[in-house]
């Protein structure tokens, strides 16, 4: 999609849904939507979940209470709200409004390999399971009628999508600079000071700012970069471990891919495999997204893993404990859960892997290192 109308303005967009009686919403964000989440977050109207799916059940429960309830979420996230679409929304006549942002739109510019098959098939996937679809447009002539037409379907009973291409959404202005106070070290350092104690691991590092980084300060055969596929590197690397137990296999994870996810944790406890360490950077929000805060901010990862049946589980704040830590656990059998408490990033994060590598030959390379 090109256009040469101005994106727009979220403030736009919420008022109109507001007149309308949509004022409750939930959501996994996406950098689509950075403008508008901010807005719904200072009054308390938008709940940060864990995965897609859950967020569209909490907005059938907002539909149940009387007013329409709303979902955010990415393209790539379908997946994760076609169980709850299918069988609580529709046999129960319980309308919500999705606004679905559309990567790898296949007409509009070039995206990431990761994008690519859901952005073709996202508007087929929606017309497969019968959820009326709309393309937002950034004319503001013509938000009314689209919220109008899809607000009809919803109290009718029915789940109804608002698809929005790349621009659409107007950007937020830029933040403030506020000087860091926090004396967490910032991810990169933390995920280039991993890769400097890493021999002949094996490691699956999340997708967002993790895999970048780590692509950049400490690329290897033996790293597997994850790029797309939220919330999946645990499992990945269970696999991985399981089938090579001569090898230790290390997860790099992020808060918000593991709480993706969390009954992993279970997977893993039960499983009990003695060579898996899984590190989880813990900074408390979706920062590849745009910062905004993950619903794990009281979430306890590491006790959440002993609870799990997960042998091991400690936290760190500082580069200094990391490398004796480290070592502790790998004197002893696993698994293990080691959080990482970090801060945002300093300045733009470096490109992704896919910019120098394709996915195939990540792959191939890996499997290599792996059959080693």
């Amino acid at each position: 999609m090109t256009n040469t109308t101005p994106a727009l303005p979220a403030d736009l967009l919420d008022r109109a849904l507001r007149d309308r009686g949509v004022d409750r919403f939930a959501g996994v964000p996406c950098s689509y939507f950075a403008g508008l989440i901010p807005l719904l977050e200072q009054d308390g109207r938008y709940v940060a979940c864990a995965n897609e799916g859950a967020a569209f059940a909490t907005a059938c429960g907002f539909s149940l209470a009387g007013t329409p309830g709303a979902v955010l979420l990415q393209n790539s996230g379908l997946g994760n709200l076609v169980n709850p679409l299918t069988s609580l929304s529709a046999p129960y006549d319980i309308g919500v409004l999705m606004f679905v942002s559309h990567r790898g739109d296949p007409d509009g510019p070039s995206d990431e390999p990761q994008h690519r098959l859901m952005g073709a098939a996202t508007v087929p996937l929606l017309d497969a399971l019968q959820v009326p679809n709309w393309q937002l447009s950034p004319n503001p002539d013509e938000l009314g009628t689209t919220l109008d037409a899809a607000l009809d379907a919803v109290r009718a009973g029915r789940t109804a999508a608002l698809v929005v291409p790349r621009g659409v959404m107007a950007k937020p202005a830029p933040a403030e600079e506020i000087p860091e106070t926090s004396q967490r070290p910032g991810t990169e350092d933390v995920v280039a000071a991993l890769g400097a104690l890493l021999r002949d691991e094996l490691v699956v590092s999340t997708t967002g700012f993790t895999s970048r980084w780590l692509f950049a300060g400490a690329d290897r055969p033996g790293n597997f970069y994850m790029q797309g596929s939220m919330g999946h590197a645990l499992s990945l690397g269970l696999g991985l471990a399981l089938s090579r137990t001569d090898r230790r296999v290390f997860v790099l994870d992020g808060d918000g891919a593991c709480l993706m996810h969390m009954g992993a944790l279970g997977t893993v406890g039960a499983q009990h495999p003695g060579n898996l360490v899984h590190v989880v950077l813990d900074n408390q929000q979706y920062e590849s997204t745009g910062g905004q805060p993950t619903a794990g901010a009281r979430t306890r990862f590491e006790d959440v893993a002993r609870a799990s049946g997960y042998r091991w589980g400690g936290r760190v704040t500082s580069l200094s404990d990391l490398k004796p830590v480290l070592e502790h656990v790998g004197s002893q059998p696993g698994p293990a859960l080691l959080v990482i408490e970090t801060t945002a990033g300093a300045g733009a994060a470096p490109p992704r892997a896919t910019a120098s590598l394709e996915p195939d030959a990540i792959r191939a390379r890996f499997m290599t290192e792996a059959a080693g």
